[in-house]
């Protein structure tokens, strides 16, 4: 009777996204235990409402537990993407989407893009840049339970130099664009980056993000030329932290990543041309680097189809192949790793894809899910609550049916979800 009513639970939960205050019981054929690297088998985790109570091979099981059999899967924490921008993706029509699409046709549709990474496995996510606000919105939206989604880590807009990667460059200078102050996030000089940060933080931003170099999907002339200058970056970096906030750098270039390092940010944004001294730099100063090193098959395959300038284009076949083998001496030489995939330059769902690519260039299955797991949680801020399976973390918990450190791949395809103690996809 009490496996009865434990499946009736789990069904109103599957239909609704969202489980009574009750007790759950997961019965895992394989858990990965992140913080120590190992596989164990045949556990069991207690759940209350929405915190991991107890992780052990034999739990005395309360009457009133919803049972959730998971004895032919393997269980692991919910994974983190540190670097989406979970709102849009390309439409197929390049200028259609800087010129005809406002903040509200981005709304529209976040919803969507949200509940497809969250079915991917992905239970938390830092968004690094999004159009008027509309993180923010989303965000807010899936922690008052009116949408799907995961738990979101919103940089609110882009910080960025006129002229830079995150100015509209390439197009008639009479174009003119009334947004309201500071929503832009063009800002030069000491001063008008410091009231940027604190324009984004008042507005709700979880982290800073700002343009250290040029970039690859823009129409700048550079791909890696620092955009910023030393000063400029310090302050940055600094109002952020004095704020409470940490700062993520966009930097493709050598000499932008060492120039952010220097400046203290805690995490390296692609990294894609990395040399010698700024992976020594990285380590000695604990900095994150987050490399989107799946994107690269991406943009070569469909960028062309979806209407993108060739400019762009060549951009991303000199920079793909360099970033890969840059990421592999990173790894070699030690410097931390974090996950973050770019999503929103390919399908969001997608996030899943990065992981085949982060071994094959040099980290083990289980470091690329440790970069997905306890190394993201700790460098977003949020070890204490997730990022492992461990009493008195929230129960972030998916499962997928191989052995991912035998199969990679498997984590493309997720088969259960649960965030915050609630079953998303079973």
């Amino acid at each position: 009777m009490r496996k009865i009513f434990g499946t009736l639970c789990l069904l109103v939960a599957m239909a609704t996204g969202y489980t009574q205050n009750t007790t759950t019981i997961i019965k895992a054929g394989k858990l990965i235990d992140v913080e120590t690297g190992k596989v164990l088998t045949n556990q069991m985790i207690l759940i209350r409402h929405d915190s991991i109570i107890q992780v052990a091979s034999n739990i005395s099981i309360p009457i009133d537990a919803n049972i959730i059999d998971l004895s032919k899967y393997t269980v692991l924490p919910g994974l983190i993407d540190c670097h989406t921008h979970i709102t849009s993706q390309p439409s197929g029509d390049y200028y259609g989407d800087i010129f005809r699409k406002s903040a509200v046709d981005v709304a529209i549709t976040a919803h969507v893009y949200a509940k497809k990474t969250l079915e991917a496995g992905f239970t938390t996510v830092r968004d690094l840049g999004a159009p008027g606000l509309v993180d923010i919105a989303l965000r807010n939206a899936i922690n008052n339970g009116d949408v799907v989604g995961p738990n979101i880590y919103a940089a609110t807009v882009f910080i960025g130099a006129t002229g830079s990667h995150g100015d509209l460059n390439g197009f008639s200078p009479y174009l003119e664009f009334n947004l309201p102050k500071g929503m832009s996030g063009i800002a030069n000089g000491v001063e008008a980056v410091r009231e940027q940060v604190r324009f984004n933080v008042k507005n709700g931003a979880d982290v800073i993000k700002f343009g250290a170099s040029a970039g690859v999907l823009s129409e700048e002339e550079s791909v890696g030329a620092p955009q910023y200058t030393q000063e400029e970056m310090n302050a940055i970096v600094s109002e952020a932290k004095m704020w409470g906030r940490k700062a993520a750098a966009h930097a493709h270039g050598a000499e932008a990543i060492k120039m952010a390092v220097k400046a203290g940010v805690a995490s390296v944004e692609h990294g894609s041309l990395v040399d010698a001294e700024g992976i020594q730099l990285m380590k000695e100063h604990g900095t994150y680097l987050v490399s989107d090193v799946y994107d690269d098959e991406y943009i070569l395959s469909e960028y062309a189809k979806l209407g993108y300038p060739e400019k762009i284009i060549n951009k991303e076949k000199m920079v793909g192949k360099l970033q890969r083998e840059n990421f592999q001496k990173a790894v070699e030489a030690g410097v931390k790793i974090a996950y973050g995939t770019d999503a929103g330059v390919y399908p969001h769902g997608w996030n899943g894809k990065q992981f085949k690519w982060m071994t094959r260039f040099g980290l083990s299955p289980m470091g690329a899910i440790q970069a997905a797991t306890i190394n993201a949680a700790d460098l977003i801020g949020i070890k204490e609550k997730t990022g492992s399976i461990k009493a008195g973390k929230k129960a972030d918990i998916i499962a997928v049916l191989s052995n991912p450190i035998e199969d990679i791949t498997s984590l493309e395809q997720v088969q259960f979800v649960m965030k915050n103690g609630i079953v998303y996809k079973k």
